[in-house]
């Protein structure tokens, strides 16, 4: 064969090799990922994460909302989102109501039709992080741990969800040994079927810390999260400050969760020109950033004491016929997980 003929051949085998290996060294992540953005070879870290150009949907945030969305706009749902506190461990097994509408989950939890469906539990610590750490909280914490075992389905908990937004006014330091006292404890447990969501409110920081003061580390976040209301009209926050989280995620190898949103400014119902300004670009986000979990709060905040006169107004779909059809078009696309049998095994959840 010769010296020279065989390093041509050699040459083309390392061409070969180094065009294929990408496809060999991850399959399911980067044989699924077909979009330019998800160019990471490498599979994302954390828990119960939908393949490479799959998003979860869920709908929140209380029991009237969640049952008309079903009811009204369209039963297939992946979960849905639901709150408790530190403080008070509110709203798990029995009813509670603090102005904003009825927070129960087990009202889905007991309910055998939602057997495959996933929940996102928010969890509040707003002035309890001191309460937290000097233990306090303890007995709270192991109830709460307990309940999630007893859901026997993929959870995900925002400990202290929009940590950065200056209404919370976490101190970072004690929120940081607040999230992971939270973490450890429900390890010691053995609480496995929880994924820890660190969840952003992507509008600036409180007292203008760096968002990464109040991460508490790798071995302690599943998920990054985010609420998506304001930033495209940059009245809170700004689609640069959705980006730099986003980028923050992607140097963590973390999947994304929009774990709130709804079309703030909604007075009245939701106005045909939201589509183009809001429902349109969060589902380019979406796309763009390949975002696995989407949690929309379909609430008339008009109506709930907590929320009555701040703007929010009437965000639910199903009260615009025209919002409803594209909503119903775009939610329906092959990218979006629903209730289905399969869905555990879909999340890597077995029971």
């Amino acid at each position: 064969m010769g010296i020279r003929n065989g390093v041509k051949i050699w040459n083309k085998a390392i061409s070969l090799a180094l065009f294929i290996l990408p496809y060999l060294s991850n399959g399911q992540e980067t044989m699924k990922t077909s979009s330019p953005q998800n160019t990471s070879i490498m599979p994302l870290k954390g828990k119960f994460i939908p393949p490479a150009g799959k998003t979860l949907f869920l709908v929140g945030q209380d029991v009237g909302t969640i049952d008309g969305y079903l009811k009204d706009v369209s039963p297939s749902v992946a979960g849905f989102m639901i709150y408790t506190s530190t403080a008070n461990t509110e709203g798990l097994t029995e009813s509670a109501d603090y102005g904003a509408g009825e927070s129960n989950a087990s009202h889905y939890t007991d309910n055998r039709k939602y057997d495959n469906t996933v929940l996102q539990l928010g969890l509040y610590m707003v002035d309890d992080l001191d309460n937290i750490n000097n233990g306090k909280r303890d007995s709270n914490i192991e109830k709460i741990g307990k309940w999630i075992k007893s859901t026997k389905r993929p959870l995900y908990l925002r400990i202290g969800y929009e940590f950065d937004g200056s209404w919370n006014h976490y101190d970072p330091e004690a929120y940081v040994k607040a999230y992971r006292k939270i973490v450890d404890m429900f390890r010691k447990m053995k609480v496995e079927n929880v994924a820890y969501v660190w969840a952003s409110a992507g509008a600036g920081t409180y007292k203008k810390h760096p968002i990464t003061d109040w991460y508490p580390g790798d071995d302690y976040v599943d998920w990054v999260g985010i609420s998506v209301f304001r930033q495209f009209d940059s009245s809170l926050g700004t689609e640069a400050d959705m980006k730099k989280l986003f980028d923050f995620a992607k140097t963590k190898n973390l999947p994304v969760g929009i774990t709130e949103s709804t079309p703030y400014g909604s007075k009245g119902g939701i106005p045909d020109a939201k589509w183009d300004s809001w429902f349109k670009k969060v589902f380019k986000l979406i796309e763009e950033n390949d975002i696995r979990m989407f949690c929309y709060i379909n609430a008339n905040w008009d109506e709930q004491k907590m929320w009555k006169g701040q703007g929010w107004g009437d965000c639910r779909i199903q009260n615009n016929p025209k919002i409803k059809e594209n909503w119903l078009k775009e939610i329906g696309k092959d990218r979006y997980l629903g209730m289905d049998k399969d869905l555990f095994r879909t999340l890597g959840f077995v029971k």
